[in-house]
Formats: C-alpha cells, structure tokens, sequence
C-alpha cells in the first residue's frame, strides 16, 4: 500500500514538474525576439498580392451601355455601369477598365445606407486617365463609393470621390444623431482577401477615405488620401495588412480624425506595416494603435503641418497593443491635449504585463518628445528628442540606451526636470545624452525610481 502511494506522488510531482516546463516554454515562446542587427524584431509576414489568371482586358464601351460620363444622372450610371462591370465578370475579363470621365454612382439601399458600386472576384479594375468615381449626394449614415465584393482585386489609377461638401445631414431615426461618420471612399469588406489599393486619390468622403473590415491580405500603396471626414483609413479588424508611400493628410472633421486608425473593437488586428507614408495636416494626429498585435511603424514621416492642431498627438498607441516603432521623423509645431509628444502610449491601467515589448528606436522628433505610463516592457534606443522630454511614468521593465534629448529653445522655463523624467519606474539606462552631457539615469531593475524635482511637482 505504502509502495503505491509513494508511485502516485510520483507521477504526480512528474506531471506538475511537467505542466511547469510547459508553462516555462509558453512564456519563452512569448518572450523571445528573433532580432536584427539593429536590436529591433524582425519583420516576418508579407501580404499576399493578387496574381490574375487571366490576360483578357475589356474597356467599358460607355456608348453601348448607355453610362453618362458627365457627372449626371446617378441612378441610370449606376444600374448600367454595374451591369457593364457583371457582364465583363461573367465574360471571363480580368482586367475592366473605366474610361475617361465622371461618373456620378449611388443606389438608396435601405434607410441608412447608400450603394455605390461592386467589384467581383478576380478583377482588376483600371481606372483610365481622367477617370472619376463620385457618390452622389446623399442624406445616408453608410456609403461605400467603391464595394470590394471577393478574393484577389486590383483597383488602381485613379480618384474617387465622396459628397462631404453636399451632403445631406439628416438625423437617424434612432437616437437622432447626426454624426453620418461611415461613408467610405473604397471599402474591403470580410469576404474580400489578396487585395490591392494602388495609385489612387481617394478624397472628401463623410467617414474614410478606405475601410478594411476584417480582411486579409491587403495592401496600400501609392496612394493620396486627403480631406475625409473620419480618417484615411480604418483598419477595423484585419491580418496581413501593408499600407507603404502613401500620402495622408487634412483629415478632419468628426472624430477620431487619424490618417490611419487600427480599431477592431473585439476583431484581430495582426501582422500590420506601416512604412514610408507622409502624413499631414490630421486633426485627431497620424496613426493609433489601439488594438493591433505586431504592427510594424517604420520609416514615416509625420507633420503637425501648419495652421493645424492636433487633437491626440502624432503617433499614439493603447496598452497592451505590440508596436515596433523605428526610423520615423516627427514634428510638431504646438502642443495637443497631450502636450508636446510625438509618441505617447495611452494606459488602461490594472495589469502592466505584455507578451511583448513596444521597440522605439532611431526616431526624430522635432519639437516633441514621448511618454508611456502604467505599462511595461519597452525598449527605447538611439533617439533623438528635440526640446522636449522622453518620460515614463509608473512603468516597469524599460531599457533606455544611446537617446539624446535637448533643451527647448522656446520654452526656456521648463529646462528642470524636463529631460528624462521617471516616477515608479524600473528597468536599465546608460549612454543617454541630455544636450552634450552623458546622464546618470539611476533606473534599477528592482527597485522603482522616481526623480526628487518630479516628487517636489515639477
């Protein structure tokens, strides 16, 4: 009896040792990097692009189907530019082409969204020079200019155009609000997947200039997307998606006003590249994060511009999110409601753990600095923070290495304690510069440090 009981402990204190070498490995998995020579994660998907199976190209023949290319007439436009479009599908066509002209689209579809026009599966749609896609006017909260109705399209080459100078705002009947923030310039619904958006102007639309909702594989890429209403684009649920030599600018007009929002709102937002985007003149600011996991950040140029304000600030990030943010060049002219920061990470509070840690390397940012608070893990290297302060707030694990930050020549009062600055933090420092002075940053990686100026409120 005695001899049995001793084998169950030990097949007991076997199987915990067990699930503790497994919990062991899931958290080694979580944690560890595969890092370039720079320090920074390495990028490890790619978006799929469309490859068409078919050469066969068709040019709308705007005569026989009876399509005014005027800018008048929606309805006639629509039915028979759609039709036009379904016959080329059915036909086998590959590649439709849009001749030149304005063609004026929109379909009341129900009491809150206005049609415009789709484009099926394995289609590249061309737009020919001085081709335009415009909504007509409209009184609907929802419209999507330009509908993505299956797996691998193209559309390229040319404007679309919503209705923002005339639109219609009319109240909905369910809770009266007027806000009408959903009418998309191109929009990529969940059954749409291998999807690129190349060589457009997108502009003036009642919400944004593109929506990718829950889709795969979707690239961006030299495109010009200015004066939307809600943003440039939203990424409200998406996986593999590269947005690269864009211009964004001039978003404005109902919140949040981001020239590019990833929000999936309980959707996956995943394996995300931002790269070499110009942005500009955003009221709400540049690119938030809120809910997406690996989003690449790197190589953009983001403007304050003049006459503009922002709203949150340039680049903002929410807890929990997993950022890889590098080689950008910021500017800010004046302060938003965040002050002077060209980074902050927004906290939700309670748990400060990540499965992965926010990488901030080889930035510039001009007049602005960043700030991150009742978080953890981030690893900020070699940037250059340009009269104003990098700051870390009730924040645990942070490695600070080789940054620079200089004083304001503007605001010469606020030179105390306004450098780096630390309150409740943990975590390593060396080789930070304030002006032309090596720092002594006394950061502990078991012991919180708050600085004296910040404890005496300064």
């Amino acid at each position: 009896m005695k001899k049995t009981y001793y084998t169950l402990l030990l097949v007991v204190l076997l199987a915990l040792n067990s699930c503790k070498q497994d919990e062991l490995n899931v958290l080694q998995t979580v944690t560890t990097e595969n890092l370039d020579e720079g320090g920074l994660p390495e990028l490890t998907f790619s978006s799929v692009l469309p490859a068409m199976t078919s050469t066969e190209a068709y040019t709308i023949d705007v005569a026989q189907w009876n399509i005014p290319n005027d800018g008048t007439d929606a309805a006639t436009t629509t039915t028979n530019l759609q039709a036009a479009i379904d016959w080329a599908h059915a036909e086998g066509f590959s590649t439709v082409t849009l001749p030149e002209g304005t063609y004026l689209v929109g379909e009341e579809k129900n009491d809150i969204y206005q049609g415009g026009i789709e484009i099926h599966e394995n289609t590249e749609f061309v737009f020919g020079e001085g081709a335009i896609l415009e909504i007509d006017t409209n009184d609907k909260w929802n419209y999507c200019v330009l509908s993505l109705d299956g797996d691998n399209i193209i559309v390229r080459d040319g404007i679309i155009q919503g209705d923002r100078d005339t639109h219609v705002f009319t109240p909905r009947e369910s809770d009266t609000k007027v806000a009408h923030d959903e009418g998309h310039g191109i929009c990529v619904w969940n059954d749409s997947n291998v999807v690129l958006i190349d060589n457009m102007i997108i502009r003036n639309t009642t919400g944004d200039g593109s929506l990718v909702l829950e889709a795969t594989d979707v690239t961006f890429t030299n495109n010009t997307i200015y004066n939307n209403r809600r943003q440039g684009i939203s990424v409200v649920g998406g996986t593999r998606i590269t947005i690269t030599d864009n211009e964004i600018h001039h978003m404005n007009g109902t919140s949040p006003q981001f020239g590019i929002d990833i929000e999936g709102a309980g959707r996956v937002d995943e394996d995300i590249l931002i790269q070499n985007n110009y942005f500009h003149h955003n009221t709400g600011g540049d690119i938030v994060n809120t809910s997406g996991k690996n989003v690449y950040i790197l190589d953009n140029v983001l403007e304050q511009g003049e006459g503009n304000e922002y709203i949150d600030g340039p680049l903002v990030s929410w807890h929990k999110t997993h950022n890889i943010i590098a080689r950008n060049t910021i500017t800010m002219l004046s302060g938003s409601v965040n002050g002077r920061l060209g980074y902050i990470q927004y906290s939700s509070g309670g748990d400060k753990g990540h499965s992965r840690a926010t990488y901030v390397h080889d930035n510039v940012m001009n007049n602005c600095g960043m700030y991150m608070y009742k978080s953890a893990d981030a690893d900020v290297r070699r940037n250059k923070f340009y009269g104003y302060f990098a700051a870390f707030s009730d924040f645990d694990n942070l490695i600070l290495e080789d940054n620079l930050v200089t004083y304001s020549q503007e605001h010469t009062n606020l030179r105390y304690c306004w450098s780096y600055r630390f309150k409740e933090a943990t975590g390593t420092a060396s080789g930070n510069y304030l002006e032309d002075e090596l720092q002594d940053l006394p950061l502990s990686e078991t012991e919180p440090y708050t600085m004296q100026c910040v404890l005496d409120g300064w």
